[in-house]
């Protein structure tokens, strides 16, 4: 007569309940990694047939091989062939690139002149339709007075996009957008975008442009916030900008959805400088970021949230400006003030 399967509360029983616990984890970690294979194999590498392949080996290995053990770890080290096969891709300068972000800019620095080349100030009929205007402009970063943070809407609940714009004692501002560079004939695509898709773009530009292809255009919803931040820090975190644009001419980057995206990279500047706030949920999914600005004391709090979201929206201001020389100015009208400025 065969012996009573070991009861789940004795010694025994403990041990193969443990073990069948920790096998299910390995194998499920394992099954998310090969799905990223695939899907890397697919977008980044041959297509879907190698991706198929990839998958069928490995469950071919898991299920195949025995004990357990080895089926696993071979499995395992198939991933790390593709995952070392994935991180040996390297980034480009060199495409054919769409034409606003065809040209790459510079931001050199000497004492307190920054020199901003190819800067960028389209001028807009359409989203296909446009003059484009390439500048160069030179800035005293001494002068500058404050950073502001524009948060364009789209309509996704979770998502949206960042830009910062900085100030300085003249009037005007400069504008820097962190996004992806596209391809002729490439579009943006979430997923693509947690892969090796795209490079890395610093668009520095006019607000006319970056601000006002978004509402005039493309019909986005901006809300634009004066951040507490002093003039030192915001030209702290200039220079730690056009540091990084002037390496990416030189050694392009990858874009990442997650990792380098427009918010986390702003981030990963702050950390440069010793100046980041403690990591949240809402920096990652940054449709939620406006509120956690608001937490923090680092935009007008003397309004309720919701009305300063409401008064942050420059939309129909930004609308009315169209090209005007002052677009800046007017757009900024009527703004709640920097914190402290009250």
């Amino acid at each position: 007569m065969a012996s009573p399967a070991p009861e789940p509360d004795r010694p025994g029983g403990r041990r193969v309940l443990a073990r069948l616990l920790v096998r299910t984890a390995l194998v499920l970690a394992l099954l998310l990694a090969v799905a990223w294979g695939v899907v890397a194999l697919t977008l980044d590498g041959p297509g879907r047939l190698a991706g198929a392949l990839y998958a069928l080996a490995s469950l071919a290995l898991l299920v195949g091989l025995r004990p357990f053990r080895r089926g696993w770890l071979a499995a395992l080290g198939l991933f790390l062939l593709v995952l070392g096969w994935w991180l040996s891709l390297a980034p480009s300068n060199e495409r054919a690139w769409l034409p606003d972000v065809a040209r790459l800019p510079r931001m050199r620095i000497e004492g307190e002149r920054l020199e901003v080349t190819n800067l960028r100030a389209f001028r807009y009929r359409s989203e296909s339709d446009f003059d484009e205007r390439w500048e160069e402009r030179s800035y005293d970063l001494a002068t500058v007075t404050g950073l502001d943070l524009a948060v364009c809407d789209w309509g996704e609940k979770w998502i949206v996009h960042t830009i910062l714009s900085w100030e300085f004692a003249d009037g005007r501002h400069l504008a820097i957008s962190i996004e992806t560079r596209k391809e002729l004939g490439e579009g943006y695509s979430a997923v693509r975008g947690f892969f090796r898709q795209f490079e890395l773009y610093y668009v520095v530009g006019d607000e006319r442009d970056l601000l006002g292809v978004r509402t005039n255009v493309r019909g986005e919803r901006v809300r634009l916030y004066r951040l507490d931040v002093a003039p030192a820090a915001a030209r702290a975190l200039l220079r730690s900008y056009a540091a990084r644009v002037e390496r990416l001419a030189r050694e392009p980057a990858w874009y990442n959805a997650a990792t380098h995206n427009c918010t986390t990279t702003i981030r990963l500047h702050a950390e440069e400088l010793g100046a980041a706030h403690p990591w949240d949920w809402r920096i990652l999914v940054n449709g939620k970021g406006e509120e956690l600005l608001y937490e923090r004391g680092q935009v007008d709090t003397a309004l309720p949230f919701e009305e300063l979201r409401a008064k942050s929206d420059v939309t129909a201001a930004a609308q009315a400006a169209g090209e005007a020389p002052d677009f800046s100015a007017r757009i900024r009208a009527g703004l709640p003030p920097r914190p402290g400025a009250r």
